[in-house]
């Protein structure tokens, strides 16, 4: 039985799946290493949450250093706008949108949550720079929200 990707669109035959699954794959690999910044954070300035965790001598509990809580806070606003962002463009796809135009939206997304990250995190720097890089994915998700609305609407 031969299927093409329109009846099959979750399927690594499909190119607009292939390419959804690569960037998943980066933004995933960059979430998991935001919990290896936030440890090196706590290690650069010593800074642990937990007694058990007190490796040096002359070290408290401490919660709120602003080293660690910028990180922790990028990690947050990755989980708050990359998992629905994951959940929309695999729906997206279900729609069998154009491959160029999809694939492109998942790249700039994708670069845009990289951007973030460096700008809020890594490296901070003045805005606008993390507000646009956050705009990016906020809007590529509503994008794919609205195309999907608006192609099953009349199913309701």
């Amino acid at each position: 039985m031969s299927t093409n990707s329109s009846q099959m669109p979750y399927h690594l035959d499909n190119p607009i799946f292939c390419c959804y699954v690569f960037w998943s794959t980066v933004l995933v690999a960059k979430m998991l290493l935001m919990s290896t910044l936030t440890a090196v954070q706590r290690f650069r300035y010593k800074i642990f949450p937990n007694e058990e965790d007190l490796f040096f001598k002359n070290t408290e509990v401490q919660f709120n250093d602003p080293h660690v809580e910028r990180v922790r806070r990028a990690h947050r606003n990755d989980m708050e706008n990359i998992l629905p962002y994951f959940i929309m463009a695999l729906i997206y796809i279900g729609t069998n949108p154009d491959a160029t135009v999809a694939c492109n939206l998942f790249r700039v997304a994708s670069v845009a949550r990289l951007v973030h990250t460096l700008v809020y995190a890594v490296y901070p720097v003045p805005q606008p720079a993390r507000v646009i890089a956050f705009a990016s994915m906020q809007l590529i998700t509503f994008y794919m929200a609205a195309v999907v609305a608006l192609r099953t609407l009349r199913f309701i």
